[in-house]
């Protein structure tokens, strides 16, 4: 006959093994689902890094694509900017050696007072009415007045296109 103790004993140990099989299989049961688990995490990781690199590649490949446009621009805008005052500074050169005049065209019955004859002279090629010559200082003052205009006009076109580029880009 079988002891009381070693029953117990042996139920006891029959418990603990069962226990501890049924441990084993939940545990390997749930090592399969929180690797499925970490599987399918991975993935969406993969897809939302992708989809992150993808836009970051488009972002940067538009930005390029803009500076390019505005570089494309300011260039324009310089070479402009550059030749309206190489012509301003010739204009300013031919004043100032006398090779230019700057005259002002008299309107019929404006120049009242002034005894301007409307004849060219022998040797002047004037044609139409009345005009009188302008001060070299003044003609340089009115070329310096229109060479800042010509240049606010260059600046503003250049915001502008610049405005412009910058709204469409976004």
């Amino acid at each position: 006959m079988i002891r009381p103790a070693w029953k117990l004993a042996g139920l006891l140990v029959l418990v603990l093994v069962s226990a501890g099989s049924a441990w084993r299989v939940q545990d390997w049961r749930y090592g399969q689902q929180l690797a499925e688990q970490a599987g399918l995490y991975q993935a969406d990781l993969n897809v939302i890094s992708n989809a992150a690199a993808a836009q970051v590649r488009s972002d940067q490949a538009a930005r390029l694509a803009l500076e390019q446009r505005l570089s494309i621009s300011d260039q324009t805008h310089y070479k402009e900017l550059s030749d309206a005052q190489t012509n301003q500074a010739r204009l300013r050169d031919r004043l100032a050696t006398a090779d230019l005049r700057l005259s002002v065209l008299f309107v019929e019955g404006s120049a009242g007072n002034c005894s301007m004859s409307a004849d060219p002279g022998a040797g002047g090629v004037v044609h139409g009415g009345t005009r009188a010559q302008l001060d070299p200082a003044h003609a340089q003052r009115i070329i310096g007045i229109t060479a800042a205009g010509d240049k606010g006009l260059i600046a503003l076109a250049a915001c502008q296109t610049y405005i412009k580029e910058i709204s469409i880009s976004k």
